[in-house]
């Protein structure tokens, strides 16, 4: 079983083109959410992730560009992106966002595997630090591997030996699409973040995804990728759109 995991695409058209023709053959889909927001392509992306299937689950940015939260939790650049989307989404496509299931998430068919935004306690929650990952990995005890998004920086936590540590994955450099694989030791439990194909936010401007592999009795491994984009088309649509120029900045600073 080869699970492609996505999360935080806000409406960056160009990124999830070039993840998706970087990916390699897998089973399905799992898409951690923040489909909208941001940046200017929201109906384009829309459609794409549809037609991809699989799991979506449910982002705070869905949530509001759906009309179902105010933006007064939004700072002042994330509420003026949440507004323009919401007036620039096809009915069709907004019908779909409200209708995206909260996390967590899991499938019959992938025993021990759990999907959330934020975190298993909170959709909106960034989970950052150890101590937190600590009490999220105590409400899941039926679940060996949680994946997040929402912090938009790739990684996550490993709880073993009755601590709970940081990762980020570990690139050997180089300027085109790189990646990084860890096993899964038996035993130890993760919460993992794919990373943002959109936004990323960990000083790296290119965008992220990962890879989850399961074959018979071997431990599972994640892969996890870092693949160039046009950035300048994506920053030449936040402009065209009038959003903040802000939007357009951080893609090239990963920031």
């Amino acid at each position: 079983m080869r699970l492609l995991l996505l999360s935080d695409i806000h409406s960056n058209l160009e990124a999830l083109e070039a993840c998706l023709a970087a990916a390699p053959a897998h089973d399905r889909v799992v898409n951690l959410g923040d489909v909208v927001g941001y940046n200017a392509s929201p109906n384009e992306v829309c459609e794409r992730v549809r037609a991809l299937g699989g799991v979506v689950v449910r982002g705070n940015h869905d949530r509001a560009c759906a009309g179902l939260s105010d933006l007064s939790e939004f700072n002042l650049v994330a509420a003026m992106s949440a507004r323009w989307t919401q007036t620039m989404l096809q009915p069709e496509h907004t019908d779909w966002l409200r209708d995206l299931p909260q996390g967590p998430l899991w499938e019959e068919d992938l025993p021990g595997l759990e999907f959330v935004h934020g975190s298993p306690r909170d959709e909106d929650e960034y989970l950052l630090t150890a101590p937190s990952a600590l009490l999220d990995f105590g409400l899941c005890g039926h679940s060996n591997v949680i994946f997040f998004g929402h912090t938009h920086l790739q990684g996550g936590f490993v709880y073993k030996a009755g601590r709970t540590q940081y990762f980020t994955p570990s690139y050997s450099g180089g300027k085109g699409v790189i990646e990084s694989q860890m096993t899964l030791v038996p035993g130890e439990r993760y919460l993992i973040n794919p990373g943002s194909v959109g936004q990323p936010r960990d000083n790296e401007w290119r965008a992220a995804f990962a890879l989850y592999e399961r074959d018979g009795d071997a431990p599972p491994t994640v892969t996890f990728y870092r693949v160039p984009y046009d950035v300048q088309q994506a920053q030449a649509r936040v402009l065209a759109a009038n959003l903040p120029e802000r939007l357009a900045i951080r893609l090239a600073l990963g920031r």
